[in-house]
């Protein structure tokens, strides 16, 4: 990408960027407790518009008593919403988690599958579960953004975009690709832990040297 006349940081910053969150986020990773793709399949669907805290304290019962697709496929949709209450939106998640089990055993011999577009083909799937399920189920180099990414990535200048899928586009360009999971989670954990949506830590900001959003507004 150019950064001709575009509202980003240089190149070697972002270098410094990845270099600084690494230090400050050792431990980022993958919030969602989970076994194996089915079980993050369905704990990203869930996780939609709901914290990850919420998701991990609903979902051992929930596989405890459907551990596979084909019981899940099975399931009672009430019986689903009842260990899933906790997390909101339970009435459409319920019938599209039961969906997608049903397709998994249907079309994919009771297997997630491992392909973008026959990932976002199933029930309750987007762009941003896709990206998930490929990165943390089957260690494939991909962008999730989610509004921790797409603020963050926004606000420091590694990106200058107006949506989601243009930010996954410039991330794409801008990070080198053996980065770009491990950057999807250094964005979320500096989004929860510091760089928040209503009032970021910017004084107490390691980036704050780096970042647009600080110099832009430090002096107002």
């Amino acid at each position: 990408m150019k950064n001709k006349n575009r509202n980003v940081i240089p190149d070697t910053d972002i270098e410094q960027v990845i270099a600084i969150l690494e230090e400050m986020y050792p431990d980022a990773g993958c919030a969602l407790v989970h076994q194996d793709p089915y079980q993050l399949i369905i704990s990203v669907v869930l996780s939609a518009q709901a914290t990850d805290v919420s998701v991990n304290k609903a979902t051992p019962a929930l596989f405890a008593k459907y551990p596979t697709p084909s019981a899940l496929a099975d399931a009672d949709q009430a019986d689903v919403i009842g260990l899933i209450r906790a997390i909101g939106l339970y009435k459409t998640k319920s019938s599209n988690i039961i969906k997608l089990a049903q397709k998994l055993e249907n079309e994919y011999g009771g297997e997630v599958p491992s392909d973008f577009d026959s990932l976002v083909s199933l029930p309750g799937v987007g762009r941003k579960t896709a990206n998930v399920v490929l990165a943390e189920g089957f260690g494939v180099q991909r962008i999730a953004v989610d509004t921790h990414v797409f603020r963050v990535a926004n606000r420091i200048g590694i990106t200058d975009a107006k949506d989601v899928n243009a930010t996954e586009d410039q991330l794409m360009q801008r990070l080198p690709e053996d980065k770009w999971r491990r950057t999807h989670h250094l964005l979320i954990f500096h989004g929860r832990r510091c760089c928040s949506a209503r009032k970021p830590d910017c004084e107490n900001c390691r980036l704050n040297n780096l970042c647009l959003f600080y110099r832009n507004n430090k002096d107002e």
